[in-house]
């Protein structure tokens, strides 16, 4: 349902609204809830604001959704999300309404955090109280500066399938919903709601995956026809690279959709890799900045192509699998590539990269900690291994450049030689002239991405 877009009834003339999304460490204590504030504060188009659920909370929530953890662990994480957002409170007086509704809630998680929780349903009604209970407290914040801030239950109008864990948004019933519910209350109010939450069309809670509050944010925006969307994090913008890994990283300044969404896909973590989708077929744009430092600017992510073809940025993305599979029946055959896609289809694994010889296709896949797609299993290998010869590597990173028109011409001797020091599993390019990208081991990667942002962008980006 997310190729959807807004039905054609309730479109109209974009508004001037904007949608901001603050993440964890934004709100993260009441000194960081107020610096956000002030952001609202200074800009009155903001009519939206999605809260993540204060820094610490969700790793609490994930703990108490095992099942082998024993009754002292268990209040052991009960406790630690009481004292993150108690922490809070004592520099915080809810408001009557507030109160009660917070304590209620908190009433909820407590009750439900000492079971154990057998099912998916379960697990994404406990994950949804993180955002729950900040949202509370963030809508307080907002009222002590002289903001009229109402918390809204973003369960209300984004709408979902019943895939616990990682709902699929249905955009007709969120638009539909969002007009009954929340675009009357824009004018005069600000709404503080959920990132990373919405509910069935039964109403029961589902989660839009681990980081879906960006998401969460662009669907808003479209349901409400905003201008545009503003992601504020911990950092200032989204970097040619890591900065942590090169110093000389610097941020971008502006990114068309195309090269931001192949940037948060191959490893870019700053914006949710689906935040894109929403944002581009509904023409928002997006910004990515520091709620710490505001003043200095950040990423624009915008419809049109960035001004320069060329390299812009060099990702990577870790715990990656190489699958390949070879077979002398598919010389001159049809019908073997179909016959392994339906195959890891009806596994739902999904396939990241792809490249082919005359008898052997090898495709690589995400195996991330906190990836939505399962690990290849057994049962699908052996369903593989009926009319072929397979083989798995493991401990891969995903390398990707990303740019605008990427010719591999321009820059073949200077990235041949850098390429030239490490090992290199797998070159894939051609599908999009916005990537270029390859496998190396992963004790290595790091290496290499250092390597070629020196020699391929520092030099650009200093010009």
């Amino acid at each position: 349902m997310t190729t959807q877009s807004v039905p054609q009834g309730l479109q109209s003339k974009k508004s001037d609204y904007i949608v901001a999304k603050f993440g964890g460490t934004s709100v993260a204590n009441f000194e960081a809830m107020s610096r956000c504030s002030e952001i609202i504060v200074n800009d009155n188009s903001v009519r939206i604001v999605a809260v993540s659920a204060s820094a610490g909370v969700t790793n609490h929530l994930v703990a108490l959704c095992k099942a082998d953890i024993d009754a002292a662990e268990r209040q052991q994480h009960i406790d630690g999300v009481l004292a993150i957002q108690q922490a809070i409170l004592t520099d915080l007086t809810l408001d009557n309404d507030l109160a009660l509704g917070f304590n209620n809630t908190f009433d909820e998680f407590q009750t439900l955090a000492h079971q154990i929780l057998t099912t998916e349903q379960q697990h994404d009604e406990l994950l949804s109280f993180g955002e729950r209970l900040s949202s509370y407290l963030f809508t307080q914040v907002l009222r002590l500066k002289g903001l009229n801030s109402q918390r809204f239950d973003v369960r209300q109008v984004l709408k979902t399938d019943s895939q616990f864990g990682k709902a699929t948004p249905n955009v007709a019933a969120t638009a539909l919903a969002a007009k009954e519910h929340l675009i009357p209350l824009l004018e005069s109010t600000v709404i503080v709601t959920q990132g990373f939450i919405g509910s069935d069309e039964n109403n029961v809670t589902t989660t839009l995956g681990r980081g879906g509050s960006d998401y969460s944010a662009a669907l808003l925006a479209e349901a409400i026809n905003a201008k545009s969307v503003h992601i504020w994090t911990d950092v200032v913008g989204i970097f040619s690279t890591d900065p942590r890994l090169c110093v000389k990283a610097t941020p971008i300044a502006r990114l068309s959709f195309d090269e931001a969404a192949e940037m948060a896909t191959f490893g870019a973590k700053v914006l949710h890799p689906a935040t894109i989708l929403p944002a581009s077929r509904s023409h928002i744009n997006v910004f990515v900045g520091s709620s710490t430092e505001p003043e200095r600017g950040g990423t624009w992510i915008e419809r049109e192509k960035s001004q320069l073809p060329g390299i812009r940025a060099v990702t990577q993305r870790k715990n990656q699998i190489l699958l390949t599979l070879k077979s002398p029946e598919m010389l001159l055959a049809s019908g073997f590539l179909a016959r392994i896609f339906t195959i890891l289809s009806e596994c739902n694994i999904s396939v990241d990269l792809v490249t082919t010889s005359e008898i052997s296709v090898a495709i690589t896949l995400d195996n991330a900690p906190n990836a939505s797609r399962p690990e290849l299993d057994q049962e699908c290998l052996d369903k593989l291994a009926e009319f072929c010869h397979v083989s798995v590597e493991n401990n891969l990173t995903l390398v990707a450049l990303i740019g605008s028109e990427i010719v591999l011409r321009q820059h073949e001797m200077n990235l041949m030689q850098v390429l030239s020091e490490f090992n290199i599993r797998l070159i894939c390019h051609g599908a999009s002239k916005h990537n270029l990208c390859f496998l190396v081991e992963q004790s290595e990667s790091d290496a290499v991405v250092q390597a070629i942002h020196s020699r391929l962008l520092e030099g650009e980006l200093a010009a």
